[in-house]
């Protein structure tokens, strides 16, 4: 059947509505969260350029005293929650952005442009960190995350798979309704406990728990030593404490009468 000129005219018409509606809705998407992006952004690159300058050797110094890069990532995620917490969640890790969208927190979409903007974050601040660095930081692949010599490969996808999960457990807990009123302190949780685990797990693996985080130095040195395992093991910790806690503890509306 053929349509007549104003039929045609209104299905023209209807198109084009349809195409405005749709642009519409991507610039509304992109103004809402374009500042959540830039803010993964800026804070990954401040996590690895101030946190990594933590490893930079100490002169005077031949071994890194041991607590020393533990703290020192410890007080930076604690100064990245208190600064841009209020803006994005100050993820700074797709591990914790994986568990955040397996809990229900955000949406794939938005979570996807979170490990982008970490990922150039994490790279854009270990080369300025190289940039201003008065050693050399690429021969010693300084701040790079390598398993522990007598380790075997899969006991340190173990390691980086408890330690990722431990995180996911406190982001969980943060987010349970049950605690939203409890979020004053939540930048000194953050921080003590990247801290605790750096020194539970530091020795062993590096204790990443972040993909970005290795990927931004293993970039700039060109040191790709079991790479893999600093992806597998956050990202099965994360995603594993996202699925236990949101069925297991996770209160359903009208539980708790």
């Amino acid at each position: 059947m053929t349509l007549s000129p104003a039929s045609q005219i209104v299905n023209v018409m209807n198109n084009l509505e349809n195409v405005n509606e749709k642009n519409k809705s991507i610039q509304r998407w992109q103004y809402v969260h374009w500042k959540a992006i830039l803010a993964e952004f800026l804070s990954t690159f401040l996590l690895i350029c101030l946190g990594c300058m933590s490893c930079i050797p100490l002169d005077g110094f031949q071994v890194q005293p041991p607590l020393y890069s533990a703290f020192g990532f410890g007080l930076i995620v604690l100064f990245n929650i208190s600064a841009f917490g209020h803006l994005s969640g100050a993820h700074m890790n797709p591990s914790v952005t994986l568990t955040a969208v397996i809990y229900g927190k955000m949406s794939i979409t938005l979570g996807l442009g979170y490990v982008v903007a970490q990922c150039l974050g994490a790279i854009v601040g270990y080369g300025v960190l190289v940039a201003v660095s008065p050693v050399d930081l690429v021969p010693g692949a300084v701040c790079t995350t390598q398993p522990h010599i007598n380790h075997s490969l899969y006991q340190s996808v173990i390691v980086e798979i408890i330690l990722s999960a431990a995180l996911g457990f406190i982001n969980c807990a943060v987010w349970d309704p049950m605690n939203e009123r409890k979020n004053e302190a939540n930048a000194l949780k953050f921080g003590f406990t990247i801290a605790a685990l750096s020194i539970a797990g530091g020795p062993l693996t590096g204790a990443s728990m972040n993909p970005a985080r290795s990927l931004g130095p293993s970039l700039w040195t060109n040191n790709w030593n079991a790479h893999w395992i600093y992806w597998v093991g956050p990202l099965v910790g994360g995603g594993l404490a996202g699925v236990f806690y949101r069925f297991t503890w996770l209160s359903k509306p009208g539980s708790e009468s």
